[in-house]
Order: structure tokens, then sequence, then C-alpha cells
């Protein structure tokens, strides 16, 4: 990856975790009718706790114009505050955390989401994030990583780590497609540009009127070659064990070609392919 590439990564995740910061902030403001400063960190705080299992884990799934996932890892202590602060509940440190109170916490990032998605729209276009608990960390490995600070800048003990996974932070370097229409300045270097061949043109028609056909993709999981009374013998509760393992990747096929592999993914209660390598022609 170039640096200039790079630093384009870098700063539509950061954008991202900006307008995160600024969402968390007016919500906690709304609910306490207090300012409450948010802060997006690039490096891990000192005062960050490490990792445990009781932390709350919350994952967010995004798609639409931008698609990716996000996970948030916040520790006992802070998910404790958050909750008092939005179940109005005063502020009790020594209180025992309850489901109650991580339903609560879910329930504001929930809120946190709906302002992020209206604020993001202006730049990436409409997105749907989707907030569920998680059982622990996610199962892909995070790309980009920083922290919300919220609270005062010289007190503040909230925390909340941020993880962007490789789709998301790649879908983020794409800004506004309003945004790629040719500006007056480019306007003399695209009348200057020389009209395409009659034949060239006649081509992109013809390809044009095949752009909304349909087309049923499948997704292979693996394959195995059995006898005819193999598959006689088949009934309710029968294992058929196929050639490929659980951490391989799966296969995308286009009217029986292999055009993709990628990884199974679940978004919004339906399973889909995060495609990992898309395969070129003839190579299959």
């Amino acid at each position: 990856m170039t640096e200039a590439a790079d630093s384009a990564r870098q700063a539509g995740a950061a954008a991202f975790v900006q307008v995160w910061a600024e969402a968390l902030s007016q919500v906690l403001g709304q609910i306490t009718s207090t300012e409450i400063p948010c802060l997006p960190l690039s490096d891990a705080p000192p005062q960050l706790p490490p990792a445990a299992d009781a932390d709350l884990w919350i994952a967010c799934t995004c798609s639409g114009a931008v698609r990716g996932e996000m996970s948030l890892r916040l520790n006992p202590a802070v998910v404790l505050g958050f909750a008092q602060v939005f179940m109005s509940e005063p502020a009790a440190p020594e209180v025992e955390l309850t489901s109650d109170h991580r339903e609560a916490v879910l329930e504001l990032f929930r809120q946190v989401a709906g302002l992020a998605a209206m604020s993001v729209k202006p730049r990436w276009g409409e997105i749907k994030l989707q907030m569920e608990t998680s059982p622990g960390p996610p199962s892909w490995p995070a790309s980009s990583t920083s922290w919300l600070q919220a609270g005062k800048e010289e007190t503040a003990d909230a925390l909340v780590e941020v993880h962007l996974s490789a789709a998301l932070v790649a879908a983020l370097r794409q800004e506004n497609r309003t945004e790629t229409v040719s500006s007056p300045a480019q306007a003399p270097a695209e009348a200057t540009r020389p009209p395409l061949s009659s034949a060239l043109a006649e081509e992109q028609n013809k390809l044009a009127l095949l752009m909304d056909v349909e087309l049923a993709m499948t997704l292979r999981f693996g394959a195995r070659r059995m006898l005819l009374r193999e598959i006689l013998d088949l009934c309710p509760g029968s294992v058929v064990e196929l050639d490929r393992q659980v951490k391989e990747p799966v296969e995308l096929l286009l009217d029986g070609r292999l055009v993709a592999r990628g990884e199974v993914v679940v978004v919004e209660g339906n399973y889909g392919l995060r495609v990992t390598e898309v395969l070129a022609a003839g190579s299959n």
C-alpha cells in the first residue's frame, strides 16, 4: 500500500470515528441536559483497563452505501456509568452490574448509531447500522483501533474501544458519489477529451442493455462424490462430510463458474459472503 493510499485509509476511518464521538456526546448531552464532551483518541490512553471476560462487546454491522463491521468494547465500570446515566439513576459505582444495565447501554448506543447514520449521509451516503451485543471480541482482525473518551478531558475515564474491520475501512475511503462529479475546474479538460469511436460507443450501448439483468449466484461450501447407494441411504439426521475444512474460504459461483472466494458472515439474520478474493478471467 502506498503512503498516499494508507493516508486516505486512515483519514476515512478517523472521520468515521469522529462522527461517533460527536453522536455519543450529543446523545449523552440530551439525556443529562449538560454538555458532555467526547474525544476520539488514536492512541490507547494510559488509564485504559486491560480486556477482561466481564467486558461488554457490541457488534455493529454497516450496510447500504458503506458495508463492513465495527466492534465496541466497554469495561464493566464504564457500562455501569453509562447505564446509570441512561436510566437516570444516581451515580453509584458500588452497585452490582446487571443484565438491565447492559441492555440499557446497548439501547444507548443504538441511539448513538441512529444519529451517526444521519451524520455520515452527506459524505458517504445512506447507511444502516445494526447494533447487537456480542459474546466476545470479533472473529475478524481489526484494521483500525481507536478510543472514545467521554467526560471532561482532565478527568475522563469513560473509555470505549472501537475496532473497525478491513472491509469497513476500505469502504470509508470512498467519498460521497456526488463529489466525484466533474467540478467546473475539470470541465475544460473533459471538453477536450476526444469522442469515443462509433464502434466503441456501440459496444458500450450493448453492454448497458445487460447491466440490469439478474443472475443467480451460488455459494458453495464444499463438495463430495458419493455412490448412488450412499445417496439412497440418506435420511433425516444423516451427515454428509464435505471436502473443505471450516477455516477454508467458501466459493461464489456464477452460472456454475467460480468467480470469487470469501468468508461467511451474518447480515441482519441472513447469510452473506465477505469477498476476500476475486478471480481473474481464465483463472479457473
